[in-house]
């Protein structure tokens, strides 16, 4: 889940605790695959290849399975599978507009699954084009609270970044995708260690919810990111301290 919220902040932390640990590998995988096959293996060439490979390091991801990923991406090994990447558009509760990207090797599967999904967590599917006109895509990186925001500023600046925002535990970059290589490239160069760096659907209209309606559209995004079909989910949902407090008591 995206949706630049204190609640996205903490998907991949539950995940490499929990068991979505397998489901989160296999989603890694299939970026790999897909990007090698797309820009080829050769990193230095292939920054979509790069990205990947780097956030499935820092998630965990051994060594051996990415290695293979890349291999059946770029048909070393033959038995590579043709992905599809297909969005799909709905809302889920208090007008939250969703947006929800697949890789898939069967349309019809990805479709029914996505549209039963939907259904049953308080959402309705979507027109194309009626959700994503409250989107753009960005180049999103992610860096450790740990480091200070002059010296990231200092870093990134004169590099591309449009916004930098703490958002829980991590600041947030965000940059035109085209930037994405140069900015991230810069932060390595400063010594700046970034967890991840993704093009992401984000939205410039916000919806405000009580902790009732947060927890809704947040079944729903677990509810999608289960279907193995689904690579990610993308939200305009905002979620204040305060709804934020009451949703970690409910849990």
């Amino acid at each position: 889940m995206s949706g630049h919220s204190k609640w996205a902040t903490t998907k991949h932390k539950k995940a490499a605790n929990d068991s979505k640990r397998a489901k989160l590998f296999a989603k890694l995988i299939k970026n790999i695959e897909v990007a090698a096959r797309l820009g080829g293996a050769d990193l230095e060439g292939n920054p979509t290849l790069y990205e990947a490979i780097y956030k499935a390091k820092k998630l965990s991801l051994p060594g051996d399975n990415i290695d293979r990923a890349v291999k059946r991406g770029a048909g070393e090994l033959g038995d590579g599978v043709e992905y599809h990447n297909i969005i799909y558009e709905g809302y889920g509760a208090a007008g939250v507009a969703v947006m929800i990207e697949c890789l898939t090797d069967n349309r019809n599967r990805a479709a029914a699954e996505v549209r039963l999904a939907v259904g049953k967590n308080s959402g309705n599917m979507a027109d194309p084009g009626s959700v994503s006109y409250q989107f753009a895509r960005k180049g999103v990186i992610s860096v450790p609270g740990t480091f200070s925001e002059d010296a990231i500023l200092e870093a990134t600046i004169e590099h591309g970044v449009e916004d930098l925002q703490l958002i829980g535990e991590n600041f947030l970059l965000t940059c035109d995708p085209s930037k994405m290589t140069e900015t991230r490239t810069a932060l390595q160069q400063s010594t700046i260690d970034y967890e991840s760096a993704d093009v992401e659907f984000v939205s410039s209209l916000k919806v405000d919810v009580d902790a009732a309606s947060a927890k809704k559209v947040i079944d729903l995004i677990e509810a999608l990111e289960e279907l193995d079909d689904v690579q990610e989910v993308y939200t305009n949902m905002e979620i204040s301290e305060a709804v934020m407090a009451e949703l970690e008591a409910m849990s």
